[in-house]
């Protein structure tokens, strides 16, 4: 079971960590070892339960509460603009809007849904992981609030859609790329299993959620937009089958995610990564490093639940080599300040490595992951919530 590593590349609320993906072996190890007095896993459950604190006070969301209209004249519709477009400086409406990539135009972010979901996923992640480690009843009621106004209240509701996600104005409404969005969704539906023996999530509360993803999860394989996703070949290709998996898991479609896990192999694996372990669709952004890290922890991702579904993503090798801890290796020094990154990003932040080499000790062993971990300042690293997934 796995959850979230949470929002990438949009604005989070100050309570939200980047979090790794839930492993209940490791959760249920740390939880007792912490109740054995385990100091060296207390900073990160302190940090979880500040977080979970901060998170209480954050929402509800919903899709319903923005000003803007979405072209079905449905606001349960969820709606986002396209983060890279701005104004046209060559017309006088601004229309079509350019694209200057990995410049977020603020316009996306002002009353459109985008910024709303990533709060309430991280949001939801934080309070359940709390309540698990905790038991404190606050956590889990408050999460169960936020999921029901998300996904269930017919007032607030999400329609299980993106049809338009990501549009761009003056040229279209809503584009497969949009789909990237609920990438944010992948490890809630996990986190949502940690309510068991909350006493306010009921069983009609958990059907009706699961209802809610088989239909988003129908959507994404049959709509015209998610067809369009499947087909891309860089990050977006690779969230796209990291959320079908995820939402194919959740509903009990495990099948479902066996194949997509096995057709990453060819897919994903071998024709993202090189022999060295470059992935040079990610390496020819303007965030070279952020994207090079956020298509690791799709692939992180899409390898535990390959793993569930009884596929190996982790220790797939290409003849030539290719493999996800190649792309790892390669990437992996660059945490160490001494090691700066040697391509063009333009606000380089190596820090999104430290959970996934957390992650990889767990799933390669301990060398050279401890070395590259070393160079992070040690009170970072210890506070890392990715070390109650992986604790040692």
């Amino acid at each position: 079971m796995k959850t979230l590593l949470s929002v990438a590349l949009l604005a989070l609320p100050v309570y939200a960590q980047t979090a790794p993906p839930v492993h209940p072996p490791g959760l249920a190890t740390a939880k007792q070892k912490l109740a054995a007095g385990d100091a060296a896993l207390q900073p990160a459950l302190d940090r979880l339960t500040r977080d979970a604190d901060k998170a209480l006070r954050a929402g509800p969301f919903t899709v319903t509460a923005k000003h803007r209209t979405p072209p079905s004249g449905d606001k349960h519709d969820y709606l986002s603009l396209a983060p890279y477009y701005w104004p046209n400086p060559n017309t006088k409406d601004g229309l079509p809007y350019v694209n200057r990539d990995g410049e977020v135009n603020p316009e996306s972010k002002q009353d459109t849904d985008s910024p709303a979901l990533g709060s309430m996923a991280s949001a939801v992640q934080t309070l359940c992981l709390a309540w698990y480690f905790t038991g404190k009843a606050d956590y889990a009621a408050h999460a169960e609030l936020l999921l029901r106004t998300w996904f269930l209240d017919a007032a607030t509701r999400m329609n299980p859609n993106l049809n338009f996600a990501q549009g761009i104005p003056g040229r279209d409404t809503g584009r497969p790329t949009g789909i990237i969005d609920t990438h944010v969704l992948v490890g809630l539906w996990d986190a949502v299993n940690l309510l068991q023996g909350a006493a306010g999530w009921s069983d009609e509360d958990r059907n009706g959620l699961r209802e809610w993803a088989r239909h988003y999860l129908t959507w994404l394989r049959d709509s015209k937009n998610g067809r369009g996703e499947a087909k891309t070949t860089n990050n977006h290709g690779t969230w796209y089958d990291a959320q079908v998996c995820a939402l194919a898991l959740f509903t009990g479609q495990d099948h479902i995610a066996r194949s997509v896990a096995e057709a990453a192999k060819e897919k994903r694996l071998a024709k993202q990564i090189e022999p060295d372990g470059k992935m040079p669709r990610e390496l020819a952004r303007t965030k070279s490093l952020g994207y090079t890290e956020f298509n690791l922890r799709a692939l992180f991702e899409l390898a535990a639940m390959g793993q569930r579904a009884g596929v190996d993503l982790w220790h797939f090798q290409t003849a030539d080599g290719r493999s996800i801890r190649a792309a790892l290796d390669f990437a992996a020094p660059h945490v160490d300040p001494a090691h700066p990154w040697p391509f063009r990003d333009l606000k380089p932040d190596p820090k999104g490595l430290v959970p996934l080499l957390i992650e990889a000790q767990s799933v390669y062993g301990v060398d050279p992951y401890a070395k590259w971990l070393a160079t992070v300042s040690a009170e970072d690293v210890a506070a890392q919530r990715a070390r109650l997934f992986w604790p040692r």
